[in-house]
């Protein structure tokens, strides 16, 4: 099917981005003629929406700070077949994204992750960012499957029904983790591909920061784990709390049964407690885990209902 005959949409979730914006809508709009373009403003205190506007893209604007937020609204508020996720920084090789679209098209998949390359020696994706991403993605990977090697990239491609079935829940750079956690929770079909990762235009500042960022990233990873696998969860709980009870309540057993005495009672009661909490963690486990998959089918149910 030619990306002529569908309806495509490319967004641009942006904060102060005046000096890249412009550029990035001329670049998608060569590369995807047919495609309506979305820029979605997160209180930019620049002129990004006049910029924006007066390039060609429909402008919307979300008060809730956090691409998490922005996402949501867009995924939300616009309808199309496919959509092209993007930042309006100017980083991502906008003409990449024909093909893309036209793979996704073609193999029926759901879902296209543009793999971040930079050229050597180019100091635009930062090594920083390098280790965290490779860090993260090992992570979700032992957790989660294999089936991405760059979980953090904000360029994608959907199809409208993971669109429209993703439960957006994260506020900030969290949500493209939960994409990828998406996708894998539902096992849907889809595809890497390496795209041209390039610097910022000149006046431009990433918003990202690493340790806040990372820290969020983190916790959304072990949420969504919990919420996604909970009997895993609690029992890795229950497997540290048993032990905890076995190394502090074995010498007082032990103790016991050579003098008839138990001299050391905090030991014990705080045996008996990490044994009682274990048990408490197995029954959540096995009681959340049966809501996890009732949930698992109602995500999939709506997704195999668009």
């Amino acid at each position: 099917m030619s990306t002529d005959a569908i309806k495509i949409a490319v967004l641009l979730p942006c904060y102060n981005e005046a000096v890249a914006i412009a550029g990035v809508i001329a670049d998608f709009q060569q590369a995807l003629p047919t495609a309506t373009i979305y820029v979605f403003d997160n209180n930019s205190t620049d002129n990004t929406m006049a910029v924006a506007r007066q390039a060609g893209a429909v402008v919307f604007s979300e008060k809730r700070q956090g691409k998490g937020y922005v996402v949501r609204r867009m995924f939300a508020d616009i309808n199309a077949d496919v959509y092209v996720l993007a930042d309006g920084d100017g980083t991502y090789q906008a003409q990449a994204s024909r093909a893309m679209v036209q793979q996704l098209v073609t193999e029926h998949l759901d879902m296209i992750v543009g793999i971040r390359e930079s050229h050597a020696g180019d100091a635009s994706y930062r090594r920083g960012h390098q280790f965290g991403n490779r860090l993260f993605t090992r992570m979700v990977t032992l957790l989660f499957g294999d089936g991405f090697t760059d979980i953090l990239s904000g360029y994608r491609v959907m199809s409208r029904r993971f669109v429209k079935s993703f439960p957006a829940v994260t506020r900030g750079f969290e949500i493209e983790t939960q994409l990828t956690i998406h996708a894998l929770e539902l096992a849907l079909p889809c595809a890497e591909v390496t795209t041209q990762y390039a610097a910022r235009p000149a006046g431009s500042s990433s918003k990202l920061n690493t340790y806040r960022d990372g820290s969020r990233i983190l916790l959304a990873i072990l949420v969504l784990f919990k919420e996604s696998k909970p009997l895993t969860f609690f029992s890795l709980l229950a497997a540290l709390c048993l032990l905890c009870s076995l190394g502090l309540g074995t010498p007082v057993v032990l103790e016991y049964l050579a003098t008839g005495l138990v001299p050391r009672f905090p030991s014990a009661i705080l045996a008996s407690a990490m044994g009682l909490m274990s048990v408490i963690f197995m029954i959540a486990g096995i009681t959340l885990d049966t809501v996890s998959r009732n949930h698992r089918e109602v995500k999939r149910l709506l997704y195999n209902a668009l």
